[in-house]
């Protein structure tokens, strides 16, 4: 049995590796990764002893600095600037979601009054409908019922 771990079975956040470990691991030297965090690009965990440990996520943090400065050609300024916009819009979708849950809640709740409001209109549909029409009587006028033909009127001078 090997006592070697794969990266993938240390846990995303677990400060685990070396500034050495952590330089191989991303084909860097470790004085970049020193400069990255002077820069305040990645931030490692310090043990009581001052030693820099990094988790995955920070080497996935240099890992995309270093494509964005080798592969694109953008300057560390640029990359902090594409990193503190893309905090931002990971917190806007964050928050984008959130919203459209509770929108979504919101929706069924008024579903559910709509059926509750129907549910208690559904027995006045089932009974018959009287529709009463009325005119107004005045001293002139007798009413006379006809049961056949229903009301008539009769005027008197």
């Amino acid at each position: 049995m090997s006592d070697f771990i794969n990266e993938d079975q240390v846990p995303y956040d677990e400060p685990a590796y070396v500034i050495s470990v952590a330089a191989k691991l991303v084909s860097l030297h470790p004085q970049t990764l020193r400069y990255y965090e002077r820069l305040g690009l990645v931030k490692p965990t310090r043990t009581e002893g001052r030693i820099r440990l990094y988790s995955r996520r920070n080497l996935e943090m240099v890992r995309r600095i270093a494509r964005l400065t080798e592969e694109l050609g953008v300057n560390l300024a640029g990359v902090e600037v594409i990193l503190n916009m893309s905090r931002k819009l990971a917190m806007l979708q964050d928050e984008l979601e959130r919203e459209r849950e509770g929108a979504q809640k919101k929706i069924e709740q008024l579903q559910e009054q709509i059926r509750r409001l129907e549910a208690e209109l559904q027995p006045d549909r089932d009974r018959p409908v009287i529709n009463v029409s009325a005119r107004e009587l005045t001293p002139d006028t007798e009413e006379e019922y006809d049961h056949d033909d229903g009301p008539t009127t009769t005027v008197i001078t």
